[in-house]
This record gives C-alpha cells, structure tokens and sequence, in this order.
C-alpha cells in the first residue's frame, strides 16, 4: 500500500518525535515519584542549569554535524570560567573586557584544531583529547597557587545567571515576533511555490502549524511567569539557538555543513569550500565552550579547578545526541542542543529531587544515550537500504 509523502518521510526520519517523546514519559515519571518536579519554581530552576551546558552543547552539535568530534569542550569552558573569574577578581577588568578574553580564548583553541586537521590530517579524537589535556593544565595555571577565584556578587556577569529575569511582556512580545516571521516566511515560500507550480502547504495546515507553535512556546512562558519567570541566560541561550538554526537552514554556510557531513568527498567535488567549513565549525564550538563557561562562573559566582570537569565533556556529547544529532555527521540541528540539555536536565534535576546521588544519573543518562546512537544506527541503515 502507498502512503503519502509526509508518512514515509516521517517513517525515514522521525527527527524529534522519540526525543519529546522521551522527554514527556520523563516528567510524568519523576512528577509521579515528586509532585514538586513540575512545579513552576523547579521548572526555573531546570532552566536556569541547562542553559550553560546547552551553549557547550549547541557548539558540539556543529562539529559533529561536520562529522567530526570535540572532547575538550569541557576543559574550554573551564579554562574560560578561570580567564573570567580571575580577570574580574584579582585583576579587576570590567566585565565585557574579562568576557571578551575568555570567549577569544576559546575561539584560539578552536582555531588551532581546525588549522590543524585541516592542514595536518590529525584525527580530531586525538587532536581535542590532547587539547582536553593542554587547556586543563592552561585553567590550573591561570587560577593560581589558591585553585579557586570567587566573583564579586555585585558583578554585572553573576546578576546576569543569578538574578535577571525576562519582564512578562517581553518574552510575550518576543515570542510573539518570532512567530509572526516565522508564519511571514512560510507565506512566501508557499506563494513561491504555488508560482512555480510546484506542491505547497494548504493556508489551513499553515495555521495550524502555528497554532501548534504558539502552544508550544507560550504555555510554557505563562506558566513559568507564575514563579520568576525565563531567566536572562536562558533567553542568551535560546537566542544563540535561534540564530544558529537560522544559519544552518538558510544559508551557504548551513548547507555546506550538512553536506561536508554527510559526504566529505561529494561536498568536495561540488566545490564546498571543506577547510574553511571545517574550520569556522571548530571556532564556533570553542567559542561557544568558553561562553558557557562564562555563565557557569557567572552561576556559580565562582571557578576553580573543578569547574568544566571531566564528565561535561561526555555529558555535552551525550546531550547532542540523544536531542537527535548524528555521530555520523550530516543529521541535526541547533534545536537538538535544547531537546537534548533538557533531557539530561531532567535526569539530574529529578534524581536530585529524589534525594538520589551521581550514581544513578550517570546509568540513566548512558542507557538513554546508547538508545539514541542505536536508534541513530538502525534509521541510517533503514535509509541505506532504501536508497539501493
């Protein structure tokens, strides 16, 4: 029996439904063992942690949709929360001056693994592992004898992560603009489509796609605005996302990713301009490592040696995957950081709350992850198949 286009696609790539999906069996179980965990100021609190690891995260999701892997996030970001710390402490800059040292810290590490995978062919496993191993001994260096520099609490960087919030009307009206560019492009694209007589979406399955979306987006702003509402970092973060979706979906830039992703040596002959594509893709994760490294500090009001442990590299990786990115490179997107924080998020938040230790956060995370790359898995060789 046929079925219609939108089915087999579906059925080839289900994209995030398993992720929410998960997501959703998630709350309703940690709810069920404490009715405090969809509380509204739990919520905020969810929010508030993630959105630091999902900056880590974003920026993993673009070296693996090139295809490749970076396993020194963690310690990127640790080295930045130390430049900032100490730049804001002991050596008393102003913050966007400690911030912008921080962040281009990050962005030279980045630049040096692309101009050397690039240039060199060194496989990028060993490349990050050995840079993992070069910026933990850089941060131990930076944070001094001590091994931990406090913020200011009057900072503006710790009143940022701690203390702003999103006035109501803003993330409303926010909101609200994105959706209405959003319907905006999708007309246009319909109308482009209708004139060249090629299929398009109906005006009613336009308006119930955003409908769906203003659900989505708005019923959980109102009912986080019951208690303080979308934090600063968070709504730093979502915006990040937005403008990297954006990047990937819809420009040259975006579709030479996918492409060098999903075939290097097409992407190549096509005339994908690879080094540079690989390289801006390593300079952006970086970056993005030491940003949220940045907010973590910020957080935290403090770094030290402990801050980008060992675990948040696996645990950003992780998160990239199971919110639906390929390890194999080439599937993916900017959304897949938040679905993934979320998930990890919601395992480390609930056992928490369940009074549980790091035991059972690690095993719950690493079996969800391995369901993830072997969903992964099996949807690639369905594709493969059907592509004979």
């Amino acid at each position: 029996m046929l079925r219609p286009p939108a089915e087999q696609g579906w059925r080839r790539d289900p994209g995030s439904v398993p992720v929410l999906a998960a997501l959703a069996v998630l709350w309703l179980v940690f709810q069920a063992m404490n009715p405090n965990f969809l509380s509204a100021d739990n919520l905020v609190n969810l929010t508030l942690q993630v959105a630091p690891l999902g900056m880590l995260t974003l920026g993993v999701v673009l070296v693996l949709l090139v295809g490749q892997v970076d396993l020194s996030t963690g310690a990127v970001s640790g080295l930045a929360a130390a430049v900032v710390a100490v730049g804001l402490g002991p050596q008393g800059w102003p913050a966007w001056a400690a911030i912008a040292a921080a962040v281009a810290a990050g962005a030279v590490v980045g630049a040096v693994y692309g101009w050397t995978f690039t240039r060199l062919g060194v496989p990028t496993f060993v490349l990050t592992l050995a840079g993992l191993l070069v910026t933990l001994g850089l941060q131990v260096r930076v944070l001094g004898s001590t091994g931990s520099v406090n913020l200011p609490f009057e900072s503006w960087l710790v009143r940022f992560n701690q203390q702003m919030f999103l006035p109501a009307w803003l993330s409303y009206g926010a909101v609200g603009l994105l959706l209405a560019g959003d319907l905006a492009v999708r007309l246009v694209e319909r109308h482009r489509r209708l004139v060249a007589e090629l299929p398009a979406a109906s005006s009613s399955t336009l308006a119930l796609r955003t409908g769906g979306l203003a659900a989505v987006t708005l019923v959980p702003i109102w009912y986080l605005q019951t208690n303080r509402g979308i934090g600063a970092a968070v709504a730093l973060f979502l915006l990040l996302v937005l403008a990297t979706d954006l990047l990937l979906r819809r420009t040259r830039w975006g579709r030479s990713v996918r492409a060098i992703g999903s075939n290097v040596g097409s992407a190549h002959r096509a005339g994908y301009p690879v080094r540079r594509v690989y390289l801006s893709a390593f300079v952006a994760c970086s970056s993005l490592a030491a940003l949220g490294g940045v907010m973590m500090a910020g957080r935290l009001a403090a770094a030290n040696q402990g801050s980008g442990g060992s675990d948040t590299n696996l645990t950003v990786i992780a998160a990239a995957v199971i919110g639906g990115t390929s390890l194999f490179g080439g599937r993916g997107s900017a959304w897949s950081a938040v679905l993934g924080v979320l998930v990890v998020g919601t395992i480390s938040s609930g056992l928490t709350l369940l009074n549980l230790d790091s035991a059972p956060r690690y095993i719950v995370t690493g079996l969800v992850l391995a369901l993830a790359v072997t969903l992964d898995a099996l949807g690639r060789r369905r594709a493969s198949v059907a592509g004979r």
